[in-house]
C-alpha cells in the first residue's frame, strides 16, 4: 500500500512541475517570503556534467549516503547506462523529460531495455536485480529513496 502512496504521489508532482513550469515564465517570486518556501526554476538548476558513469545527480533534500529519506534529480546523459545491480531499499523514480531506458535480470542486455516516456513513474524494489539508462537523448528524473543508496554490481559476465 506505501509502495502504491507514493507512485500516486509522484505521478502528481511530475504533473505539478510540468504545470508549474508553464505558469512560472512570467512571475516574481520576490514578494513571497523566503522562510516559508523558495522556487527553483529550470533555469536556475545548474548542472555540471557527467560522472565518468555519464550521470550527474543534484540532491534536492537528505543525503544519498546516510540513513534516511533523500530526493535528487538525476540526468542520465545519452548513450549511457548502468549495468545490472540492486539497490537494498525501494527507489521511487519519475521521469521528468526525456526518454528513460529500464531492463531487469542479471543478464546485460541493452537492446532489450524499454522506453519509459517522460511522466512515468518507475518502482525500484529492494534487492532486485535491474539495469536502466538513455538511449539516444538525455533524460532527467527524480529520484525519491531511503538512504544509504548503495547499488550492488549483480551482473552475469
Amino acid at each position: 500500500m506505501l509502495r502504491n502512496y507514493f507512485s500516486a504521489r509522484l505521478f502528481v508532482f511530475a504533473a505539478l512541475v510540468f504545470t508549474g513550469s508553464l505558469l512560472a515564465a512570467d512571475t516574481n517570486y520576490s514578494s513571497l517570503n523566503a522562510k516559508a518556501l523558495t522556487v527553483k526554476l529550470p533555469t536556475d538548476i545548474q548542472w555540471k556534467g557527467a560522472n565518468a558513469a555519464g550521470i550527474e545527480q543534484i540532491v534536492i533534500t537528505g543525503d544519498p549516503t546516510k540513513p534516511g529519506l533523500y530526493i535528487v534529480l538525476a540526468r542520465w546523459y545519452a548513450h549511457h547506462n548502468s549495468h545490472p545491480h540492486f539497490h537494498p531499499n525501494d527507489r521511487f523514480i519519475t521521469v521528468l523529460s526525456g526518454t528513460w531506458w529500464v531492463n531487469t535480470g542479471r543478464k546485460y542486455d541493452p537492446d532489450g531495455m524499454k522506453p519509459v516516456p517522460a511522466g512515468s513513474v518507475v518502482t525500484h524494489f529492494g534487492n532486485e536485480v535491474h539495469y536502466d539508462g538513455a538511449k539516444d537523448g538525455d533524460a532527467i528524473i527524480e529520484i525519491i529513496g531511503m538512504g544509504p543508496a548503495t547499488a550492488t554490481p549483480a551482473e552475469d559476465k
